[in-house]
């Protein structure tokens, strides 16, 4: 049995982890008395005396917290802190055997955040199998329920009185500054960080990231069955990642909180042979947040990779 402590507990991801271990006897949960969760040394003490430490926190206490652990601590980070630095593992099994190896070898791992797991997805296999080529000018749209933005805006969103505007979809990061952006950038290799335009929407927990291709930009003439194909045998043999493929849905829409709770994501490929829309469909709790981070423990343990998310 291996001891584990979720340093921040009390927020949204931290407590969908702690769901998670439900009924698991392979794990020694470490808690942390409510009054000291603010205490440095009380969670210093809680972090190395845990084989594994879950960092769910704001990235200046995660870098605090991630100096904080010893070297033998294996320590999986949840934040947006450690996710371009290369001494860390990237969280997102599925890329590639090197990814999982790297992953189940590495004491420093780094979650993908709840977006840049959708857009990698995405753009990361394109990019590796020459479909893309480095500088296409990306361009990504996504919608996300509010669980996601916080718990200010959770109340907010689950308040009484709410503002008017809080009932349609809300565009924001219109600075183009998302945290995401470097991660997008760097994890896939593009020589030019993407435009993105992300939306709140008013559902609890979801996601659908949405990347629009013009085939003329790509690195030869290719058609919608290409790529869908290209991408069905990337991940042929994934158990989380799912390549749809009948493309659009019968009804000719892609919900965003059909995923909701689960750790699966699923890829669309549409469109003609000038311009496609690529789709990927994902709790942000789940592939994008919890859900991937009791993936990487799972494999970092060494046991089956679903355990504790089916």
């Amino acid at each position: 049995m291996v001891k584990v402590y979720i340093d921040g507990q009390e927020g949204t991801t931290g407590l969908k982890i702690l769901e998670r271990f439900s009924g698991r006897t392979d794990i020694e949960l470490l808690r942390i008395p409510e009054e000291k969760r603010k205490d440095l040394d009380a969670r210093r003490e809680m972090i190395n005396s845990s084989d594994y430490t879950f960092l769910c926190l704001p990235d200046a206490a995660a870098v605090e917290a991630a100096d904080m652990a010893e070297d033998r601590v294996r320590v999986i980070d949840a934040s947006t802190a450690h996710r371009t630095n290369p001494a860390w593992a990237y969280g997102f099994p599925e890329l590639s055997a090197e990814f999982r190896e790297k992953i189940a070898k590495s004491n420093r791992v780094a979650v993908p955040g709840c977006y840049a797991s959708g857009f990698v997805s995405m753009v990361y296999p394109l990019v590796k199998l020459g479909i893309m080529p480095t500088d296409y000018p990306v361009c990504v749209h996504a919608v996300s329920g509010y669980s996601g933005a916080g718990k200010k805006a959770i109340a907010v969103y689950e308040g009484e009185n709410r503002p008017e505007e809080y009932n349609s979809p809300r565009q924001y990061a219109l600075s183009q500054q998302h945290k995401h952006l470097p991660e997008m950038q760097k994890i896939c290799g593009l020589e030019y960080a993407p435009s993105f335009n992300p939306l709140i929407c008013d559902f609890f927990s979801g996601m659908v990231v949405s990347l629009p291709l013009h085939t003329r930009l790509l690195t030869k003439k290719y058609t919608v069955l290409d790529v869908r194909k290209a991408l069905s045998e990337y991940y042929a043999d994934a158990h989380f990642v799912k390549v749809m493929p009948e493309g659009e849905p019968a009804d000719g829409f892609i919900g965003s909180n059909n995923l909701s709770g689960t750790n699966n994501m699923e890829l669309f490929v549409n469109g003609n042979d000038e311009r496609m829309i690529l789709c990927s469909r994902l709790d942000n709790l789940g592939k994008g947040a919890s859900g991937a981070a009791v993936q990487c423990l799972n494999i970092m343990m060494g046991i089956d990779e679903k355990t504790g998310l089916e």
